[in-house]
């Protein structure tokens, strides 16, 4: 999909110089930013061989767990993959609703707790766990899934309805100013992930890409959406990062080797955990664009 706001020459110029780049790959002149004393120093000794200059600067370089060293730890990030329910889209609880509806219909009283473990996992799955669960006889989960989308569709998703996140589009902007690319990645089917970012007041052209469960067998916490999605920005996965809130989101993209940033909006920290992504911040809000170019000021860690 075309890019609806590409970033500017100055972006992009800003871009290149805080990428990290491999030790074997030919890099532009140093930054000031992990070495800003030594590299200066160096500079006024000419006569010192460049290996005697690498190794006083390594010797008074910042320890592992400075700020410093943010850049040289995280990687390079050339693109940000965004989960939408949970994370683009306030989302999750209108559609654990619309999954109650669907059960009273049939007869079958349920909660929409029962939801919660299959969340993320795309609609026939989140339909029908919930089924097996109840023990449901004769459950189609096609025909489910189709009056699924008819009640969510008409009394959840209305456009501009107010579900985005609060920082949402801000963030999209921001990494797109950035020169990174920007993708949607999710296991809902597109029917419902159009409505749900008209609902949000999210144009579809803001993204590069968008990479629904509709062309796929196998959904989260499988790969591969997520290997889709870099496939089509034309980003290696190891310069990926994704954005979620479900716990088999977490563990999607680890199998596809990506970093994750974990939001809290769904599950609790604790059960996040269990899928081990990068760090975890309390919603799309909190997270800053230095969390993505440079792993935030503390990567290592949590919120």
């Amino acid at each position: 999909m075309a890019r609806h706001l590409a970033p500017s020459s100055g972006s992009l110029h800003r871009l290149l110089a805080s990428c990290h780049y491999p030790p074997t790959s030919q890099a532009p002149p140093p930054r000031p930013l992990l070495l800003p004393k030594t590299r200066s120093a160096a500079m006024q000794l000419p006569r010192r061989g460049r290996r005697d200059v690498v190794a006083a600067a390594a010797a008074s370089a910042p320890s592992p767990s400075s700020p410093g060293t943010e850049v040289a730890v995280w990687g390079k990030v050339s693109a940000v993959l965004f989960d939408m329910d949970g994370v683009l889209c306030n989302s999750e609880e209108p559609s654990r609703q619309a999954g109650v509806d669907v059960f009273a219909e049939m007869g079958v009283e349920v909660a929409v707790d029962d939801f919660v473990p299959f969340m993320g996992t795309g609609e026939a799955n989140f339909l029908g766990g919930v089924a097996r669960a109840k023990g449901v006889k004769d459950f189609n989960p096609e025909s489910a899934k189709k009056r699924f989308f008819e009640i969510y569709l008409d009394k959840y998703a209305k456009p501009n309805s107010g579900i985005g996140f609060p920082g949402a589009l801000e963030l999209i902007l921001e990494c797109k100013n950035s020169g990174l690319k920007v993708a949607v990645a999710s296991s809902a089917d597109r029917i419902k992930v159009d409505a749900n970012l008209a609902a949000a007041g999210l144009s579809v052209f803001l993204f590069d890409a968008i990479v629904s469960a509709d062309a796929f067998e196998k959904l989260k916490p499988a790969p591969d959406i997520f290997l889709a999605a870099s496939k089509s920005l034309g980003v290696d996965t190891n310069e990926c990062i994704v954005i979620e809130d479900a716990l088999a989101g977490v563990q999607a993209a680890n199998a596809a080797e990506m970093r994750c940033i974990a939001v809290t909006t769904t599950l609790e920290e604790i059960a996040l955990r269990q899928g081990s992504p990068s760090f975890i911040r309390k919603n799309i809000g909190d997270i800053s664009i230095n969390d993505i170019l440079y792993g935030g000021s503390n990567a290592r860690h949590s919120m």
